[in-house]
């Protein structure tokens, strides 16, 4: 990564030169099968298809995968080229098909995807998995196009290995404001609740969700990774899909949302980067969350809506 000038109040997260010393020593490689010891709550920089045959078998609870999208993209120094989508939905299968080993029969799977390779996700998780569903979600921001619609929202399939799994409701539910409180006849709140920040009501997950943010400069979470995912939005996937004390895994790192949620949120957790620098910042975070564990948009035990008292730090 390239050094920037910051203007004086952006937050961006980046490493000097010593850091990169001090957390590239904490980094592991794995050159032979590995025990979960060797593993657990530990940033592996390698290839992700080499870690993959090496870890141990039905330690996971809960994965997530945010791979490369089939888009021309450079990812630091590393470049991807968009290709066929039958090619593409074999290169997902090849890693995908590496997955069941790894997974308990209670585990859960979300698989990022962009609207134009959905499906082939799709088709791909059917063949070991057992599909649930297929979140949406709107990136809120995305360049305008002038014969087309703006691109602003991107998918996660949500699979199971079995029909026993991990699904905590009550612990993902959404915070809302009341734009029009109605009361009953005797003047009580009607399906809401007084709140210092207003009227508020609790409603239930949906597989739509608005009320995230794409990490940008004035956010503390904010990285130089062009494609990181927001912390809120691992943190409803992990406190659905695994309870504390589980393990988390995401052999696509990047600069290390899963972990610094899986541990903000009390979980153990196994990542996977091949670029040194993402994983450097990865384990920069980490070392973060142990004085912070503060999750922008997560308070009180409920998320909520974007743009509200609660959203911003």
């Amino acid at each position: 990564m390239k050094t920037k000038t910051r203007a004086p109040r952006n937050r961006t997260l980046a490493l000097t030169g010593e850091e990169k010393m001090i957390y590239g020593e904490r980094l592991k490689f794995l050159r032979k099968p590995a025990s979960l010891e060797d593993i657990i709550d530990t940033t592996l920089c390698q290839d992700t298809f080499e870690a993959l045959d090496l870890l141990p078998d039905r330690f996971v609870d809960l994965l997530f995968a945010d791979p490369p999208y089939n888009l021309t993209k450079t990812f630091n120094r590393r470049a991807f080229n968009r290709i066929r989508l039958d090619e593409y939905e074999s290169w997902l299968e090849s890693w995908i098909g590496k997955l069941p080993r790894l997974l308990k029969e209670t585990a859960s799977l979300y698989i990022c995807s962009d609207w134009y390779c959905s499906a082939a996700v799709n088709r791909v998780l059917l063949k070991y998995f057992r599909v649930r569903n297929r979140i949406t979600w709107e990136r809120e921001k995305g360049r305008g196009a002038r014969n087309n619609w703006k691109n602003n929202s991107e998918d996660i399939w949500f699979a199971t290995v079995s029909d026993r799994y991990v699904f905590n409701t009550d612990s993902v539910k959404v915070k809302r404001r009341v734009l029009a409180p109605y009361k009953d006849q005797n003047g009580r709140p009607k399906d809401w609740t007084f709140s210092p920040d207003g009227p508020y009501r609790i409603t239930h997950p949906s597989n739509i969700w608005t009320d995230l943010t794409v990490p940008f400069w004035s956010m503390p979470e904010n990285t130089d990774h062009p494609t990181q995912k927001p912390e809120k939005l691992l943190a409803k996937i992990i406190l659905a899909g695994s309870n504390e004390g589980q393990i988390i895994l995401d052999p696509f790192l990047g600069s290390g949302t899963a972990s610094v949620v899986a541990k903000k949120l009390g979980r153990h957790y196994t990542g996977v980067e091949i670029d040194h620098e993402y994983a450097c910042l990865a384990e920069k975070r980490l070392a973060l969350a142990e004085q912070n564990r503060d999750i922008q948009g997560y308070r009180d035990g409920f998320f909520w809506e974007r743009n509200t008292p609660a959203h911003v730090k």
